[in-house]
């Protein structure tokens, strides 16, 4: 991580004293576990699986996500330090222990963020899964009214572009939503995975259907650490899934600053100061992050 923070220049928001406060951030996944990273920064667990009300994580996919966006870094003397600590999580548990969920899981976890996003101050909503490209046409929609139904209430929703590339409308539902957030990474390469199960070029890649830029920004997204499933414990995982989260937690710092940006603005924000890497509109879309300049 502390790699991946230096590639996207988040130390300038530290510099200048923003680090997440005060910004509520929803991730829909496995879980989480308890990690000492977290603190008392996790103000509420909802279990769209078993119903549990203890917090945990059966996947550990959740946990290294919420490490990304915001982990402190505590247990590694700041080395794997999210990229927002200051922020709080609001976990919605909609996949079992698997990785496996459904639309009807999701449509119920983004209504309750809706009705209490003023309660726990919710800001973003962070979607590190994806539905398969084949999926039946009526449950794409009804995931895509769900994710805009988010937005159009004021929270900034950030999906993944999905692993499904490198070939043109390869990114995955909810990703295609034209109001949305979506993040591809740009260090997909048979070098950068290595031995990794994911093939060379995975990002998802546009345009969608209808011809609208996706995904919109990248950051890296192979090889980033994040905290595990065990106490004091951090793990590394490749895929969209872990550059959604770099992008979720830079925006949180922007809202620190911004408190008051909409949804429309975040995303205005993030075209207008995305960074050029002089790839293909299909695979960067406007371009990288840049933290800096983001702020």
């Amino acid at each position: 991580m502390d790699r991946v923070r230096r590639i996207i220049n988040a130390q300038a928001a530290y510099d200048r004293g923003y680090f997440g406060e005060n910004i509520g951030v929803a991730i829909l996944d496995t879980g989480i576990f308890p990690h000492a990273d977290f603190g008392n920064r996790i103000r509420c667990f909802q279990d769209f699986i078993h119903w549990r009300r203890r917090v945990y994580d059966d996947n550990g996919h959740g946990t290294h996500i919420a490490g990304i966006i915001g982990g402190s870094g505590r247990s590694s003397n700041g080395k794997f330090q999210g990229i927002a600590p200051g922020c709080h999580f609001v976990i919605i548990k909609i996949l079992d222990k698997r990785g496996n969920g459904n639309t009807e899981n999701v449509v119920q976890a983004i209504n309750w963020l809706v009705d209490h996003k003023e309660m726990y101050g919710i800001r973003i909503v962070n979607i590190s899964v994806g539905m398969v490209l084949h999926a039946e046409s009526q449950e794409r929609v009804r995931m895509l009214k769900a994710v805009e139904y988010a937005w159009d209430n004021n929270l900034v929703v950030v999906a993944a572009a999905g692993n499904n590339g490198p070939g043109e409308h390869s990114v995955t539902v909810p990703g295609i939503s034209r109001k949305i957030i979506t993040v591809g990474c740009f260090d997909d390469t048979k070098e950068q995975i290595g031995r990794s199960l994911l093939k060379p070029e995975y990002s998802g890649r546009g345009p969608t259907d209808h011809c609208v830029v996706k995904p919109e920004v990248v950051v890296p997204g192979t090889n980033v650490t994040g905290c595990a499933n065990q106490q004091g414990m951090y793990t590394r995982k490749s895929g969209t899934s872990m550059a959604a989260p770099l992008v979720t937690g830079s925006i949180a710092l922007l809202l620190s600053k911004y408190p008051c940006f909409s949804p429309a603005e975040v995303k205005l924000r993030l075209y207008q100061r995305a960074v050029d890497l002089g790839l293909a509109q299909s695979k960067q879309g406007w371009g990288m992050v840049d933290i800096g300049r983001l702020l």
